[in-house]
């Protein structure tokens, strides 16, 4: 498994933007599919975004198509999660995860997990 490390949450006013970034470990952090997935209170843990080992192919939950962008650079072992437009429905904790394949879209599909950082949106 690959240590996470999550950061760049915080508190913003809806139409504001926020860049998460999650810091792997391994070297061998280039092998990984990387998700985003958030989990509001009393909620199911759900799928953002999700990218490929090598950053050619990426998908978008419905809710954030448009607005989010998921990028990685495999030199600095990390994933970014750009999010633009932020609703106050986005309000939730976000946790990058790691996996053996992109098109996994459950927490199942996943191996490795940050400990999360909250994202708030106030109206």
């Amino acid at each position: 498994q690959v240590q996470l490390v999550e950061s760049g949450g915080g508190l913003v006013q809806a139409g504001g933007s926020l860049r998460l970034s999650c810091a792997a470990s391994e070297r061998t952090f280039s092998s990984y599919a990387m998700g985003w997935f958030r989990q509001a209170p009393g909620k199911e843990r759900d799928i953002v975004a999700r990218i490929n080992d090598n950053g050619a192919y990426t998908a978008y939950a419905d809710s954030v198509k448009g607005r989010f962008t998921i990028s990685r650079d495999n030199a600095k072992n990390t994933v970014y999660l750009q999010m633009n437009g932020l609703k106050p429905e986005d309000t939730a904790v976000y946790y990058c995860a790691a996996g053996p394949s992109v098109h996994g879209t459950q927490p199942a599909h996943f191996d490795s997990w940050g400990q999360g950082t909250q994202v708030t949106v106030s109206s």
